[in-house]
């Protein structure tokens, strides 16, 4: 059974679809079986895989509104043989408009992955820059919460009131809803203020920050537009290694070498 990690923040540029994208593709090069849920209308996730969000037939939107069976529309990406993608397209805009008179349409997404958690080690979704339902579902479905900040002025603005939705989906949906971590993103080390900011942010939240920080990189601005992840644009590059060692992190903590249950070693290979 694997984990299911939602990397959210409804503040947009912070770095969520790229640490969704590369993190998982990370995830696969560690040869986890690994897949990618792209949960937001925007669909940057399929084309950071290779996807052309015009080409995609059914995605997850079918699965949460329409009740198609998830094993239906799971893509192999053919760029990471243990990376697969569910992927989404501009239909899922519809969707909290279409869920808002469901029964339990907080659940929509748990519902959906339920019947294949069990084929992968790591389940990673890319939430919407929103806190609608969507993103509610998401929260939801997941095991734990990767939240990206930025190392910029207005770091920390938004960031109580994610952490308060976090809370209430804690005490009404999902009492195992965990803080995987906070991940510091685009982090130049020449500038003060981001030096500030990761000060600020590890003063604040102390333990739940990820040792890893993900720096400002130009590989990781331009993998998005050859559709691959910054691993396989230049596996050199500080950006791939970052997301590597943020990999390693999420392993390192979650794996118990040769034990049992959802994150053995054994069940990764």
């Amino acid at each position: 059974m694997g984990k299911i990690i939602a990397v959210a923040n409804q503040k947009g540029g912070v770095g969520k679809t790229t640490s969704s994208i590369n993190l998982a593709a990370s995830l696969a090069a560690l040869e986890y079986r690994t897949l990618l849920v792209d949960a937001d209308p925007q669909a940057n996730a399929t084309s950071g895989v290779g996807f052309d969000p015009k080409d995609i037939q059914h995605s997850i939107y079918e699965c949460m509104v329409d009740g198609i069976n998830a094993q239906d529309i799971i893509l192999p990406t053919n760029i990471l043989p243990h990376l697969d993608l569910m992927p989404s397209h501009i239909d899922l805009v519809g969707a909290e408009v279409e869920m808002i008179n469901l029964p339990n349409r907080e659940e929509k997404m748990k519902t959906a992955l339920a019947p294949i958690v069990e084929q992968y080690d790591f389940i990673i979704i890319d939430c919407s820059p929103s806190l609608g339902l969507i993103t509610v579902n998401a929260l939801t479905a997941a095991n734990s919460v990767i939240i990206p900040v930025q190392c910029e002025y207005f770091a920390l603005e938004g960031l109580g009131k994610l952490l308060n939705t976090i809370k209430i989906i804690q005490s009404r949906l999902n009492p195992q809803l965990e803080i995987e971590g906070i991940l510091l993103t685009m982090y130049d080390v020449r500038l003060r203020l981001s030096n500030q900011v990761v000060e600020e942010v590890k003063l604040h939240f102390q333990q739940l920050v990820f040792d890893t920080i993900i720096p400002r990189n130009v590989k990781l601005s331009e993998s998005p537009s050859f559709g691959i992840p910054v691993i396989l644009h230049d596996a050199e590059s500080k950006g791939s290694i970052s997301y590597l060692n943020l990999a390693r992190e999420i392993v390192e903590k979650n794996v118990v070498p040769g034990g049992e249950g959802a994150y053995a070693e054994d069940d990764a290979a």
